[in-house]
């Protein structure tokens, strides 16, 4: 969708007002909502937050005249500490040893215990033990209503009991 006021680059902020009880919609590209007045209210909040996260990174930076820089991305590990982000998946590994004592300042561990551990995953265990239970339970019930049609009753006393048995 193209914006509204310059007809020229696509629409990526809309906006709803009420003016005298009028709706007022309007797609616009971020250029023009500058000009308009419409401004996003992290914007200024965002160098504030990558320099509160650097922050946790220290001062500290190695002593290095050629720095590692990451294959990847680019990245050094200056560039991590000034700015509180981690330039890609690879800098974990290439940069461990800096990055390990500022991200167990941060998290408060470096093992990750959170919504896999131990008692969930068995929770996890016992419920699909269940819903494997439920769906024996169903296919014999299943097997019993053909054989009780076919009138093949001994076939079908024995179904019942293997159910009796699961529900039990």
């Amino acid at each position: 969708m193209k914006c509204q006021k310059c007809g020229e680059n696509n629409a990526n902020t809309h906006i709803k007002t009420i003016m005298n009880g009028e709706l007022k919609e309007y797609d616009l590209c971020s250029e023009c909502a500058k000009k308009m007045g419409y401004t996003n209210i992290f914007s200024d909040m965002e160098d504030e937050f990558s320099s509160f996260l650097g922050s946790f990174f220290g001062n500290a930076l190695p002593a290095r005249t050629q720095a590692t820089r990451c294959e990847f991305c680019g990245s050094t590990y200056s560039d991590i500490a000034s700015s509180g982000h981690v330039g890609c998946a690879h800098c974990y590994e290439l940069f461990k040893d800096q990055l390990l004592p500022s991200i167990r300042r941060i998290h408060g561990n470096t093992t990750h215990c959170g919504k896999n551990s131990k008692t969930s995953a068995s929770a996890v265990k016992a419920k699909s033990e269940e819903e494997t239970k439920e769906a024996k339970i169903k296919k014999l019930k299943a097997k019993l209503d053909e054989a009780v049609k076919e009138q093949n009753f001994e076939k079908a006393a024995e179904l019942r009991d293997k159910i009796k048995e699961l529900e039990a």
